[in-house]
């Protein structure tokens, strides 16, 4: 049997969980799992969730690792699957391998698997932990685990303010307003959700490309939604220009015009329609659709209406909050439509998870409690 060792368990699982993430955002509708095997101490595999699901982490690790698992420790972030699907289970590739120990984050909650993994590896003789690295395995399946559980995806929402709260110019105009440190994050949390969203307003102010532009990355770029409810967003806008090459789902109501549909679907973009409520797009309806097609992981992006809209609806699951230390003036939009920014930032339902400087500016991520 393979012994356990506290702090080589900790290393090897801390490394697993940075491997799965360099999957987020681009492994939907699975989970981006992190994997690896190892030998006597020595590393002699490793594994993360390819592009589009598949190979799995686990049997990406095995893989590479060989005849060496025999005996092995396997350390994977998320359960290992049991059932059927589009692959063979990795339970039984790692039973294959001859793997000794497995050291898993933690239980997957979807009901094909829910503890099955694990089961079915210590009824071979397998000795199984659970529950090392389980805090960050929860946030880096985050939207795994809100697909399954609540049926839509994990919301995230970005805000970016000047220090006193507001969001853009009078008269609705865009400013720049955070720094270069700040901006290359944006665009790194564009690249690990499945999909990001803004409403109509933020589309024909900014005339926004919504990719990501770190280098290298473009391929990592999200799917691009966007809240119009009566089809104003012109076939001329480079939304629309790009969408053969990054995919554009466009939300609008019953009453929107056939006309502006025909327009926008001769370009490759996809338009779906969703129920209105309190004038506005039903949001649960929204996610319930994105949630069909599996997009696990939602960055909002909107302006002030979309924000609070989300906010209102009780729909965030975590906010990421760059404030500049500049200041606009009372001139300027609020952040939220409507409301203080303290109804984000003092909100019960929202919990401080850190704050860290990215630059000159502050960036303060909270999280539902």
């Amino acid at each position: 049997m393979t012994e356990a060792d506290p702090r080589a368990d900790l290393r090897f699982m801390t490394l697993a969980l940075a491997l799965g993430r360099r999957g987020l955002g681009n492994t939907w509708p699975n989970p981006a799992v992190g994997a690896v095997v190892v030998k006597n101490g020595i590393l002699v595999g490793r594994g993360w969730t390819q592009p589009g699901g598949r190979p799995h982490a686990e049997v990406m690790a095995l893989r590479q690792a060989g005849d060496a698992a025999r005996g092995s420790t396997l350390y994977v972030t998320l359960e290992p699957c049991s059932h059927h699907g589009k692959s063979p289970p990795c339970a039984d590739a790692i039973l294959a391998a001859g793997v000794a120990r497995a050291v898993s984050a933690i239980e997957d909650p979807n009901p094909e698997v829910a503890g099955q993994g694990h089961a079915r590896l210590r009824a071979a003789g397998v000795t199984v932990d659970v529950g090392l690295g389980a805090e960050a395995a929860r946030r880096a399946h985050a939207g795994h685990v809100s697909r399954v559980i609540r049926g839509r995806p994990h919301v995230t929402l970005k805000l970016a303010v000047s220090i006193d709260g507001k969001a853009g110019l009078a008269g609705r105009k865009p400013v720049a307003i955070t720094g270069e440190a700040a901006n290359a994050r944006v665009h790194l949390l564009r690249a690990q959700h499945d999909a990001i969203l803004i409403g109509i307003g933020t589309a024909l102010a900014d005339d926004p490309v919504l990719t990501c532009r770190l280098p290298g990355m473009a391929d990592q770029s999200p799917v691009r939604v966007v809240l119009d409810r009566m089809l104003r967003l012109p076939p001329t806008s480079r939304l629309v220009r790009s969408a053969r090459e990054t995919p554009l789902i466009v939300f609008a109501g019953p009453d929107a015009p056939a006309a502006a549909e025909a327009a926008l679907l001769v370009k490759g973009v996809e338009v779906l329609r969703t129920d209105v409520t309190d004038g506005g797009l039903d949001l649960t309806g929204v996610l319930t659709h994105l949630n069909a097609r599996g997009i696990t992981r939602l960055l909002v992006e909107g302006g002030p209406t979309v924000a609070a809209a989300f906010l209102n609806a009780d729909l965030i699951d975590e906010a990421v909050l760059l404030r500049s230390p500049n200041a606009i003036g009372p001139d300027g939009v609020d952040a939220l439509e409507g409301m203080r920014l303290e109804a984000l930032t003092n909100s019960p339902r929202l919990n401080v998870r850190d704050s860290q400087t990215l630059g000159v500016d502050t960036l303060t991520t909270y999280e539902r409690i």
